[in-house]
């Protein structure tokens, strides 16, 4: 009924100061139009300049997106043959996508909530049609037929009386809904003005996560190039990786498979071994975030089970299944799987090496790191990985992209069409509780 109402108003105020200019000016216009005959020959020369005019934006926008691939080009190449110097751009390019999606889920919950509000108003509108008909329709009456004045004739001071009353009676619950009615006309414009800004910063964030992810996929090629292995070999051993992932029945049949018959991953285990003979053990928090802060090391900056409580969930979301969880089918979760935006970034939580990249099975696009130690952190459902085998990541190096919904067969019992991360680390081959790694903030998040 409120929505009724005030488009009732909204007409009475269009009706007024504005229809008759319009109507004048539609006057004018057909009094000063310009004769049949001439309109054929304006036509081409409006058609002409639309399209000059469209022209002119192409041209813009094709001078926009040039000047941005140069601009990321150059970056690119003054990085060349730095290693430490791509390792921190790409970091920083990650913290800055991980950030802009984070703005993102909270500006989409903003516009979520002015959503649910707007209808609330407007289911209240609606629900109070009948009176706020009445309260328009006793206000036209009092405007019209407004009561006699007491000191007019004697005869009409009896009437003037009962006008007096029934007024006096009317009049307070007349206000009351007059300004409550106003008031839900008010909210209502400013939770319209709250959506268009809010759908204004939505806009310029999605351009600016857009900007990120350009210049994330051309940091990352440019790293793949710079790696040391040859084309011929790396795509003879992702051959052989995938013809073992076809015959490997489970996931620690396929790593320990793929660490004594893939070169690239045996590798990676062997200097796996060497760092932590090379490591010192503990070392204050400080020291140890210290050492995760250096973009050039080419082995882990702390050993894996001195990292707990430093690292950072793998990607941005809500924890839709913890570890330990009922699995739907009498048993309980071997690791944890995250809700994520679509096409989210997906970053390495630890510092390792990549042994295996690729689909498996159940678990879609499935990717390996060996942190050192007996240690192993498994990520699937991604749709695209961005990592090779043998190389050496990052703590929260970029290492695969989400889909636009779930990749992973055992995900269909989550009830979600969202995307789905699935995170598992193991030890020596048995899954075990990822909980005590995670950063505090990131844990607080985890839900049932």
């Amino acid at each position: 009924m409120r929505a009724a109402v005030a488009g009732v108003c909204a007409l009475a105020l269009l009706a007024g100061p504005w229809a008759r200019p319009a109507a004048a000016q539609g006057d004018t216009t057909q009094a000063g139009a310009t004769p049949a005959a001439a309109a054929p020959a304006t036509a081409p020369q409006d058609k002409q300049q639309e399209q000059q005019q469209r022209i002119e934006r192409l041209d813009a926008e094709m001078k926009d997106s040039s000047a941005v691939q140069k601009r990321l080009a150059a970056e690119v190449a003054a990085l060349e043959g730095d290693r430490a110097k791509l390792n921190e751009a790409l970091l920083d390019t990650a913290i800055r996508v991980r950030e802009t999606e984070g703005k993102l889920d909270a500006s989409e919950q903003r516009l979520l909530l002015l959503s649910r509000e707007a209808a609330d108003i407007k289911e209240s509108l609606e629900a109070r049609r009948a009176v706020l008909a009445e309260v328009l329709g006793g206000l036209v009456r009092l405007g019209r037929r407004p009561p006699p004045a007491l000191m007019v004739r004697p005869d009409d001071a009896l009437e003037s009386i009962r006008s007096a009353m029934m007024l006096g009676a009317v009049l307070p619950e007349l206000k009351a809904e007059t300004d409550l009615l106003a008031s839900e006309l008010a909210a209502q414009e400013r939770v319209r003005q709250d959506t268009a800004r809010e759908r204004d910063a939505l806009a310029e964030l999605k351009r600016s996560l857009a900007d990120e992810r350009a210049r994330t996929a051309a940091l990352i090629e440019e790293k793949k190039n710079s790696l040391q292995q040859g084309e011929a070999a790396l795509a003879e051993e992702k051959t052989r990786a995938a013809a073992l992932a076809a015959e490997a029945g489970n996931v620690r049949e396929l790593m320990e498979r793929m660490e004594t018959e893939i070169s690239a991953t045996r590798k990676a285990a062997q200097e796996a071994a060497q760092s932590e003979a090379a490591q010192g053990a503990g070392g204050s928090a400080t020291d140890r975030l210290a050492a995760l802060q250096n973009p050039g090391r080419l082995s882990p900056g702390v050993p894996f089970e001195d990292a707990k409580g430093l690292l950072k969930l793998p990607v941005g979301g809500a924890v839709l299944k913890a570890f330990g969880a009922d699995d739907g089918y009498g048993g309980q979760e071997k690791g944890m799987s995250l809700g994520t935006r679509i096409e989210a970034q997906v970053a390495s939580p630890s510092d390792g090496w990549v042994v295996y990249a690729g689909p498996f099975r159940s678990y879609g696009q499935l990717l390996i790191i060996n942190a050192g130690n007996g240690y192993h952190i498994l990520l699937a459902g991604m749709d695209k990985i961005t990592v090779e085998l043998g190389q050496f990541v990052l703590s929260g190096e970029p290492v695969g992209i989400m889909g636009r919904g779930p990749q992973l067969v055992s995900s269909a019992g989550l009830g979600t069409a969202q995307p789905i991360l699935y995170v598992e680390f193991r030890k020596d081959g048995n899954s075990i509780d990822p909980t005590p790694w995670w950063a505090t903030s990131e844990s607080e998040k985890v839900r049932g």
